[in-house]
């Protein structure tokens, strides 16, 4: 029997709830879990990164927002497999930077971005559940790490290069085992399951037990959400069947043309047809007419 799930999912929340100032408590626990510093969210910035968007609307989750540092925060909720997701976030940090600069301003106003990630598949070979990725330069023949002068340090208000630059952060809940070892586990814990265990004492935590109960939400946004969770299970099947039938017919085809092409190359060796044919299984017939398109 599948246990009933008393809490709405983040994604929904991120979307619906959660860019109410009112509900910034939320958020800024996560963010100050995550991060290790207490955070505290000026604004909800309105994105543009995914107007142009494709994919279904549900795919495209993300929520920018400014921290009282004037950092730009990103958070991307991610379910489908993007073979080429690590390209694509650091394309959205860099647009967002970009977006971020006024024509006027030099280089130094250039805005901090912090990317987050919550995904819900395993993205490259890594063991653990949450990465970070910064930037930082190291001497090739010393080793020394490169640090800024005083003065960089007063133009900047940053006490190191990497400081400068984005930050990366992907947490890949599939692999997080459900052991809460410490507060920001407690969060992973409930971006898995959508549950919050009595002894947890993250920040955020308890006023998200309290406004994201499902119970809670007006009748019509309870509508709402199941028919969000109902569209959520159609995309993965569509997703699925999609991806199988074109993984399959990509592979075939990929057989084909690789078995055209040691065929050809058997003839240019002056090997008879009868002898390509057995070797690759292709027909005499087929054989010739690739022999024909080839010019051989």
């Amino acid at each position: 029997m599948v246990k009933k799930r008393k809490l709405i999912t983040f994604d929904w929340a991120i979307k619906r709830l959660l860019r109410s100032k009112a509900n910034f408590g939320i958020l800024e626990g996560f963010l100050s879990e995550l991060l290790k510093e207490d955070i505290t969210i000026l604004v909800v910035l309105e994105s543009e990164r995914y107007k142009d968007c494709r994919v279904h609307e549900f795919n495209c989750i993300d929520l920018k927002v400014r921290n009282h540092k004037q950092e730009i925060i990103i958070i991307e909720i991610q379910y489908d497999r993007e073979y080429d997701y690590l390209q694509r976030i650091f394309y959205g940090v860099s647009k967002t930077a970009i977006e971020h600069l006024e024509e006027s301003q030099s280089y130094a106003g250039i805005t901090k971005v912090i990317s987050i990630n919550i995904l819900y598949f395993d993205l490259g070979s890594g063991t653990d559940y949450i990465y970070k990725g910064t930037t930082r330069f190291i001497g090739l023949h010393n080793h020394d790490l490169l640090e800024l002068n005083e003065k960089q340090k007063q133009l900047f208000k940053k006490d190191c290069v990497e400081a400068l630059y984005p930050e990366y952060y992907l947490i890949k809940i599939n692999r997080f085992n459900d052991i809460a070892k410490d507060t920001l586990d407690e969060w992973i814990y409930f971006l898995k399951n959508e549950e919050i265990k009595e002894n947890f004492t993250a920040k955020g935590l308890k006023e998200a037990e309290e406004k994201l109960s499902i119970m809670k939400l007006p009748e019509d946004e309870q509508k709402a959400y199941e028919h969000y969770k109902d569209d959520l299970h159609y995309q993965a099947s569509m997703f699925e069947s999609s991806f199988g039938d074109g993984y399959y017919e990509g592979k075939a085809e990929g057989i084909n043309e690789a078995t055209k092409i040691i065929a050809l190359n058997l003839a240019k060796e002056g090997t008879s047809i009868e002898i390509i044919a057995k070797v690759t299984g292709l027909s005499e017939l087929d054989i010739k007419q690739i022999l024909q398109i080839a010019g051989e």
